[in-house]
């Protein structure tokens, strides 16, 4: 890889509580959640074009290309372009999708931020966070780029700094979409509010910091969910990322997160992965 096409990373994401607050006239919940950044990344680079087309190279089959945020992301910078630009995007998916682990977001927020650069729009971080929260509620986090406590529709930010820790990540082999989960009439919507300081100082308790509200509801519709978190409760605490389906374990200490990797049934999908508080974007 040269250095004039250089790869830009799009890291994962976990959910470390989440906390459904309200349900907004407009339909969106109001949330309160804990993002950690993790070292799990999508790869994408750019080739810049004369004209004004923005391609996806080499999509899979079933991929609507339209759709695709990182395509969505360079179409809404063209309009800020002195003259028509164009770019050819290449992704490398590692990320899976549909796990709650932020993946499409991600490489919505990287795609903004580098051809920011490649295309010289000096534009503010705040305001591509601004355009971001069109492309998703997820997005200006990744565009800020820092572990971050969320409110609102999860874009009212407060950048946190958060000890380093490891995680086993396992994903089911399901994809959960985010909006039948937000549809069940059984998910919780009046969860009290709670500090950042009652949250760092464990007076929240430990069963409330830990909590995803979305839990119950994706279990209820997903046996996939059901069937690994049942399995991973024996030996640890389990967390939801997200409105899943990935599930995850926190560890202090990678060996441990190893270890038990080293237990899971073999057919299942799984990382071991390190929390990141500043993730890089450009790689050579």
């Amino acid at each position: 890889m040269t250095s004039d096409n250089p790869t830009w990373l799009a890291p994962a994401k976990l959910n470390l509580f989440l906390h459904i607050t309200g349900r907004r006239p407009d339909g969106y919940h109001s949330l309160q959640t804990l993002f950690q950044f993790v070292d799990l990344a999508d790869e994408l680079s750019f080739s810049l074009r004369r004209d004004a087309t923005v391609l996806l190279a080499h999509p899979p089959t079933e991929w609507q290309t339209d759709q695709d945020l990182a395509v969505r992301a360079a179409r809404l910078l063209q309009p800020f372009c002195a003259q028509p630009q164009g770019v050819e995007i290449k992704l490398t998916k590692n990320i899976p999708a549909g796990a709650g682990l932020g993946g499409g977001s991600s490489d919505a927020a990287t795609t903004l931020i580098a051809l920011n650069q490649l295309w010289k729009l000096n534009l503010t971080r705040d305001r591509l966070a601004d355009l971001g929260l069109q492309l998703g509620a997820d997005v200006p986090v990744f565009v800020r780029g820092q572990s971050a406590w969320a409110e609102g529709v999860g874009d009212q930010l407060t950048p946190l700094e958060l000890p380093q820790r490891w995680y086993l990540i396992v994903v089911p082999d399901c994809q959960v979409p985010t909006a039948e989960i937000f549809a069940a009439e059984e998910l919780t919507r009046n969860s009290p509010a709670i500090t950042i300081r009652a949250y760092l100082t464990g007076q929240a308790g430990r069963a409330v910091e830990t909590r995803n509200d979305c839990l119950a509801a994706v279990m209820a519709r997903f046996v996939p969910v059901r069937t690994v978190y049942e399995w991973l409760q024996k030996y640890a605490d389990v967390r939801l990322s997200g409105t899943g389906a990935a599930l995850f374990c926190e560890f202090e200490d990678a060996a441990d997160a190893s270890q038990l990797q080293s237990r899971l049934p073999e057919n299942w999908h799984s990382y071991v992965v390190s929390s990141v508080l500043h993730p890089h974007r450009q790689i050579e």
